[in-house]
């Protein structure tokens, strides 16, 4: 599934990334096989709390081909443009430069020879060194304008520093390359001393790792403004649940009514017994209200969709994107054909008791084109699977062997698999993909995607 790819992002989580065009629409769908040994089910995971707390969405705009030899030099000087233009070109290309670095800096980390690795890494540095020169050749007077810039310079060249050491500190070592290795270690030392000289950070945010790391975070966020669309989720079934609840109420109140007037035709006079029968016909009230609530409600919202995202550009509130989201328990009988198929296709000792859970996102791209030198959209959706460990077992005793006449004791830990199926369709019908997620209590240990 090249047009789709599911990877792990944390210990716990993990993420599904495709690409949207203008005027795109697409489908997902995510089947989720857990072992009843992990009690998940209805009781113990509440949809709406887990997609409100472990289901993220991230959309921006996006270059397949954003290396930073391609990086598109949108960036214009403070003479042309309003203030507006001015931010949402520097942030342009400022993004462009740290998505380009990420990438080219993931793409060096897997060379493990130092012959490829070193003349890689030399020549980003060159790359960087021109692509900031251009950012650092307009430096606006005006004090509105100045500090957005010193934003975007300062964490540019945080980033920076903390990516090429990172390639020194994992990079692959050699004393053949020491005059290559001396050459990453002055691009860091300068752009350490550049932003001393400009002073863009406080000692005492210097002298504490926790206070820089944030203050570079909310600068990477500020230079996101205008590239990464902003989002709000509506709920989609919120009339129609108070209807629901509204129409049960009054349908048991009327039947409590008849119960009412009939015990008091009864009773003469208020008397002991006929409290007492009042109480037990109000608390019966109480009790088959919220469970015929519950229970009706479940009914009439299985299969509706829950909610929708919409993504506006965060400078013209244009209205750029929607996804309409579903997330549900489900039963093996709701499983379509092709996935429940797929689903046995596992080994015979694999397929033991499960619960079933379904993901949905239908996405719809409302523009017919993007801003100039975007072709396409990013779309990501993260899942946090620490939900689902909640109830797992920390470990698993020990495994012992017989060495000779020396018996060895190891310890193990009780691992888990959660089958997935992704279904991803557009323009046609849907490909499916079968992913089998190990896990223990603290961490993902393997996504493996299986040949079907």
């Amino acid at each position: 599934m090249k047009a789709i790819k599911l990877n792990q992002d944390e210990n716990l989580s993990f993420k599904i990334s495709y690409q949207l065009l203008p005027k795109d629409t697409q489908r997902i769908d995510l089947y989720f096989s857990l072992p009843v040994e992990m009690g998940i089910n209805t009781s113990t995971l509440s949809e709406e709390d887990y997609f409100h707390s472990s289901v993220k969405n991230h959309s921006a705009y996006y270059s397949e081909q954003l290396h930073l030899p391609l990086v598109r030099s949108r960036f214009i000087s403070q003479n042309k443009g309003e203030q507006t233009d001015y931010r949402l070109n520097l942030n342009l290309y400022s993004y462009q430069i740290r998505i380009a670095l990420d990438a080219d800096i993931k793409q060096a980390l897997k060379l493990k020879e130092a012959e490829d690795f070193y003349p890689m890494v030399t020549e980003l540095v060159e790359q960087f060194n021109v692509l900031i020169k251009k950012l650092r050749r307009y430096t606006p007077p005006d004090k509105k304008l100045s500090s957005f810039y010193e934003n975007a310079d300062n964490y540019l060249s945080w980033h920076a520093e903390q990516s090429f050491l990172k390639l020194l500190a994992k990079g692959p070592k050699s004393s053949d390359f020491t005059q290559e290795r001396e050459r990453l270690f002055n691009f860091c030392r300068e752009e350490n001393q550049y932003r001393a000289d400009k002073k863009y950070n406080s000692q005492v945010t210097l002298d504490d790792p926790n206070r820089i790391t944030n203050k570079m975070r909310l600068l990477q966020r500020l230079i996101e403004y205008g590239v990464v669309f902003k989002k709000q989720t509506r709920h989609l079934n919120l009339n129609l649940q108070r209807l629901v609840r509204g129409g049960v109420t009054a349908v048991i109140m009327a039947f409590v009514m008849l119960l009412v007037l009939n015990a008091k035709s009864n009773f003469a006079e208020i008397t002991a017994a006929l409290i007492a029968l009042l109480g037990v016909i109000y608390g019966l009230r109480e009790i088959f209200k919220d469970d015929l609530t519950r229970i009706i409600w479940r009914r009439i919202q299985k299969g509706r969709p829950k909610w929708r995202n919409i993504y506006t550009h965060s400078v013209t509130d244009k209205r750029i994107h929607s996804q309409t989201l579903w997330f549900e328990h489900i039963k093996k009988s709701d499983l379509p054909k092709p996935v429940h198929a797929l689903f046995q296709q596992r080994r015979q000792q694999n397929k033991q008791a499960a619960h079933l859970l379904h993901f949905r996102c239908d996405a719809k791209v409302l523009v017919k084109e993007y801003l100039p030198g975007y072709d396409e959209i990013q779309q990501q959706i993260y899942f946090n699977l620490t939900p689902f460990v909640r109830f797992l077992k920390k470990g698993a005793g020990r495994l012992y062997s017989l060495d000779g006449q020396k018996v060895s004791g190891q310890g193990v830990e009780r691992r888990y698999q959660i089958n997935l199926i992704l279904s991803h369709q557009k323009n046609g019908e849907p490909q499916l993909q079968r992913y089998k997620i190990t896990l223990n209590r603290s961490e993902i240990v393997n996504i493996e995607a299986l040949e079907s």
